[in-house]
């Protein structure tokens, strides 16, 4: 999978198919048009290139240069630096920093679960982790309603966190009920974007089709 952009320097991404931190990653690049070579990582068969560079052999890495990153939030936030345009920040640190603490409250409350129910692989997700994701989105549905998109009429970090996420509800067993109509608009308009599309491997295409 690779994304292309007028960039001469070609980057690495040490990416998980179906993993929502290296989706959130892919988004960003997908939404800079950055060249990126992505190379998927399996669990049980880590490229050589990956146990030398990360200490923590987890995913996702980015590799620019000379510099590595192992966090996904870190690299995020630095593409969106190193990258400017489009901007996926405010600029204005009060704003900024209420992103942040969203940044962190969806990483907390959402991705904490998600990962527990991508833990189990092939089972059936568990039914408690499932009924606490529903309720911590449907929680926000207030939030979804009052703009365009999360806290914003800008595309930003904070969508490219949430729509992994929502796009994965369906593997976890999650259908959102009527009241969520504010939530389903959202993903119609974050799930067309062209970058979105692209962001997605083969094995994510398949959670809904």
């Amino acid at each position: 999978m690779a994304i292309l952009s007028q960039n001469h320097f070609v980057m690495t991404l040490f990416s998980k198919p179906n993993d929502p931190w290296s989706h959130r990653t892919r988004l960003v690049l997908s939404e800079k048009s950055i060249s990126i070579d992505i190379v998927d990582v399996d669990d049980g068969n880590l490229p050589e290139d990956l146990l030398d560079l990360n200490p923590y052999n987890s995913v996702p890495t980015l590799v620019d240069r000379d510099l590595v990153l192992y966090d996904s939030r870190v690299i995020i936030e630095y593409l969106d630096e190193r990258f400017p345009h489009p901007p996926l920040m405010p600029v204005d640190p009060v704003t900024r920093a209420q992103f942040r603490l969203a940044l962190y409250r969806i990483e907390k409350d959402w991705y904490s679960l998600a990962d527990e129910l991508l833990a189990d692989g092939d089972r059936k997700p568990p039914v408690r982790a499932a009924r606490a994701l529903e309720e911590s989105v449907l929680s926000s549905v207030d939030i979804f309603a009052a703009k365009t998109f999360f806290l914003s009429d800008e595309f930003s970090l904070v969508d490219c966190t949430i729509a992994p996420i929502l796009w994965r509800l369906p593997a976890f067993g999650i259908s959102l009920p009527a009241k969520a109509k504010p939530i389903k608009n959202y993903m119609d308009e974050v799930f067309s974007r062209p970058s979105f599309q692209a962001s997605l491997t083969e094995v994510e295409q398949e959670l809904r089709q």
